[in-house]
């Protein structure tokens, strides 16, 4: 466990200052971040990691992550295989209501409008009104 540790430190060290670990030992790397008040940590047995965004998910299901802790300020470092997947959008109900109210149309129509424009609510009702 220490030897990982210490292997990560090294690795982490090369990262954030790079040729500075060249011909350094993992241990001695690992000494000189502790000088300098850095920790170096693997999170084991992570399954999944899942970063969210509105227009997509980047979902690593092979992930390793380090959490570096420089005097409080902790940086996660994720490692893996990412898949990126785009999401649809979700319109609130009171959103589809609003445009069917507004357009006269029914909720099928106001519904593909609003995904049409992104939820723009009034973008959806004047391209509704538009096909009158």
């Amino acid at each position: 466990m220490l030897q990982n540790a210490a292997q990560d430190a090294a690795v982490a060290g090369e990262k954030m200052f790079p040729g500075l670990g060249k011909g350094l030992n993992p241990r001695k790397m690992a000494s000189m971040m502790k000088q300098m008040g850095i920790d170096v940590n693997e999170i084991e047995g992570v399954e999944e990691v899942i970063i969210r965004t509105p227009q997509k998910d980047i979902i690593f299901k092979d992930a390793q992550v380090t959490i570096m802790d420089a005097r409080g300020m902790k940086t996660y470092q994720v490692t893996g295989t990412p898949q990126e997947i785009l999401r649809e959008a979700i319109i609130p109900e009171e959103d589809v209501k609003l445009v069917v109210e507004q357009s006269k149309s029914n909720e099928i129509d106001a519904r593909n409008a609003l995904k049409e424009t992104k939820g723009d609510i009034a973008a959806a009702i004047m391209k509704l009104n538009k096909t009158d």
